[in-house]
């Protein structure tokens, strides 16, 4: 049986990592995992192969791409952290916006399909949640960056082009430098530390079991065009945290409803985005675990991984 050759780029990072988890149990996908890291972060049973990579390095990525010939390209790399964003403008710059048009040019240039993962932070976040077909008007620098990016993708390849747009991405990782949300939450109540955390700020969580389940779906069906791919509750952050102290059995009490004028960031952050994602679930037959479900799950992983199965999952 013929196999698609994918290639995932930040394949260390949160999603990253499921992608690798998922792909590499499919004998359909001939995986080469990349990124910044000398070595790819999951071990155990996952079969698949990886390369350092720097995606600002266009000589190092021209040559990945003339020895793997990818038939798709999964660009996961990216600086996330929206105040580090606002405090190194060149490097999220080079690293959201200008290394994205040089993997598009490659991938235009070979015939391979891109898709490029984007966020609900190019919107302003005063009339979320938003479809696909809303206008972007971002708020701080990271998403400014991030629809540089997907600009530079449309620029440079042209047909072949799914962009995905998901928020407050959560899930299964192993030896990141930050904790996602989730993480955050649970490390400070496990330790029986209070926590603020804002009311005025609404998203619609993303699990990284769906979204890679959703990519992988988009792959199927290959297609092209913008999909949002996230939870489908909208609420607070706050919501969310107590949402987590009540799947993990955690003190709810240590957690203190704030708004944002009462702790600013450092970058501003938009008060209500969120995601449609109709589309999605028309289309590609998105069908991501509710709220309560994904946390479930990611409780259960966590679990076998505290009793010695092969899971990497560590928070604390």
């Amino acid at each position: 049986m013929a196999t698609e050759r994918i290639l995932i780029t930040g394949a260390n990072g949160l999603l990253g990592q499921e992608l690798v988890r998922q792909l590499s149990r499919r004998d359909s996908y001939e995986l080469l995992a990349t990124g910044r890291d000398p070595a790819s972060r999951l071990k155990g049973s996952l079969d698949h192969s990886y390369k350092p990579l720097d995606v600002c390095d266009s000589g190092r990525t021209q040559k990945i791409f003339d020895e793997f010939s990818p038939e798709y390209v999964i660009n996961c790399a990216a600086i996330t952290a929206v105040d580090d964003c606002e405090n190194d403008r060149d490097a999220c710059w080079r690293v959201n916006a200008e290394a994205v048009g040089n993997l598009a040019k490659l991938c235009h240039g070979r015939g391979a399909h891109l898709i490029q993962l984007s966020t609900d932070f190019v919107f302003n976040g005063k009339d979320g949640p938003y479809y696909e077909h809303n206008r972007p008007d971002p708020v701080n620098f990271y998403g400014k960056s991030k629809l540089a990016g997907e600009n530079a993708a449309r620029a440079a390849c042209m047909g072949k082009l799914a962009i995905i747009r998901t928020n407050v991405v959560y899930g299964r990782s192993n030896g990141l430098s930050r904790p996602d949300f989730v993480g955050w939450v649970i490390k400070n109540l496990t330790h029986k530390h209070p926590i603020q955390v804002y009311t005025d700020q609404w998203r619609t969580p993303s699990y990284t079991y769906d979204l890679a389940m959703g990519i992988l779906r988009l792959v199927h069906f290959r297609k092209s065009g913008v999909y949002n791919l996230s939870g489908r509750e909208f609420l607070s952050m706050y919501e969310f945290a107590q949402s987590i102290a009540e799947a993990f059995d955690l003190d709810s009490t240590l957690i203190t409803p704030i708004v944002q004028q009462d702790k600013p960031q450092l970058a501003q952050r938009p008060e209500r985005t969120g995601l449609v994602i109709l589309k999605s679930e028309t289309e590609l037959d998105y069908r991501p675990l509710s709220l309560k479900e994904a946390l479930a799950h990611l409780h259960l992983r966590s679990q076998m991984t505290s009793t010695g199965s092969p899971f990497e999952d560590a928070w604390c």
